[in-house]
This record gives structure tokens, C-alpha cells and sequence, in this order.
């Protein structure tokens, strides 16, 4: 087996975990599944991680970080607002339609974690991440665009963590139809709404 760094392996282990938890479901999934997923001995695993804490937590930064990246990739400023907000709803829609399990794992992780005594931290850990990653993207936006929100930050940073964890779910629960892109322009229209310009009188 070759040799990486351990912040290689850990990705890589990570990762591993991410698809068996998908198949298998967060409770079949275990340390050996894990290591033979990755290919790597079950020594390693616990080199990498010394707890199932630690894994959790590293699985929930991940699986967001795979959402955050096609994202953050859509919203390069266009041509107006809207059309960058309505960019990134419509990358993220696309990422759960390709990706429906691991979005179905999000929700698995929370329900384990909020149920298993002493883990429930990660799944406040994962809502509070949600939040942030939303409040650093509308931070971003901000100083590429060059305009003024009518709420704070947080408190749109939230609106959006709560709104798009709905509708992926629901959208888990029914299934995909015509209907869900009348759904992303009405709300991509009140998003755009929060914003004035810089300039607009207050």
C-alpha cells in the first residue's frame, strides 16, 4: 500500500465512508466497511480517525463541501443578481438530483446524531455549518456585486440553510416534477427582493 500524507488518507477514508454510509445506511456502516471500501487496513483507519465522533464530523464538513463547491462555481457574478442567485439555486437543484443519496445521508446523519447520546453536537455542528457556508457566500457575492442587504447576513444566512433543507427533503420525499423549478423562481424573486443597491436611499 502505498504511502500518502494523513491529511490525504483521511480525505480519502472520508470520502470511503461517504459512499458505504450512502449504501449501507449510517447505523450498518462500520469501521471494517469503511477500510475496505478505501482499500487500506483497519490500523490505518484508526491512525486517521480515533473516533466515530471524529469521522461523523469529518463526513458532515465533506458531503457540504461537495454542494459548496458546484455553487460557489455557479455564482460568478452574471450579467444581473438575479440571474447569479437563480445560477446558484439551479447548481445546487442539479447536485441534489444527480446526487440524491448522499443528500438523503445529510439527513441520516442528523437523526443519528441527535439520537445517539453525546453526539449531538454534530448535528448542531452540521446546521451551524450550513448557516456559515450560506453567510460566507452571500459575503462573497456581496463584495463581487457591490450591494446592500435589507436583513442582516445571519439572519438571511439562516433563512436560506432552513429553506433549502426543506425543499431537499421534500424533494427526496416526492420526487422531481415540473413543478420544482416554479418553486426555485419564486424564491430565487424574494431572494433577489433582500437585496437593494448600495446607493438606494434607506
Amino acid at each position: 500500500m502505498a504511502r500518502m500524507p494523513s491529511a490525504e488518507r483521511r480525505r480519502q477514508l472520508t470520502e470511503a465512508a461517504i459512499r458505504v454510509m450512502t449504501r449501507d445506511g449510517v447505523p450498518r456502516t462500520t469501521t471494517r466497511s469503511i477500510a475496505a471500501e478505501a482499500g487500506v487496513s483497519l490500523s490505518v483507519f484508526h491512525y486517521c480517525f480515533d473516533s466515530k465522533q471524529a469521522l461523523i464530523e469529518s463526513v458532515i464538513e465533506t458531503i457540504t463541501g461537495h454542494s459548496v463547491t458546484v455553487v460557489r462555481e455557479a455564482i460568478r457574478p452574471k450579467a444581473t443578481l438575479r440571474e447569479t442567485v437563480a445560477a446558484g439555486f439551479r447548481a445546487y437543484w442539479d447536485h441534489v438530483a444527480a446526487h440524491p443519496g448522499e443528500h438523503m445521508l445529510t439527513y441520516e446523519l442528523t437523526q443519528y446524531a441527535l439520537r445517539q447520546p453525546g453526539f449531538e453536537h454534530l448535528a448542531r455542528r452540521q446546521y451551524e455549518l450550513y448557516s456559515d457556508t450560506y453567510a460566507e457566500l452571500i459575503r462573497q457575492l456581496g463584495r463581487e456585486m457591490d450591494f446592500a442587504l435589507r436583513v442582516p447576513v445571519p439572519v438571511l444566512a439562516r433563512y436560506l440553510a432552513a429553506m433549502t433543507d426543506g425543499l431537499t427533503l421534500n424533494y427526496l420525499v416526492l420526487g422531481g416534477d415540473s413543478a420544482w423549478a416554479d418553486v426555485l423562481d419564486t424564491i430565487t424573486d424574494h431572494v433577489a427582493g433582500l437585496v437593494r443597491d448600495t446607493d438606494e436611499v434607506t
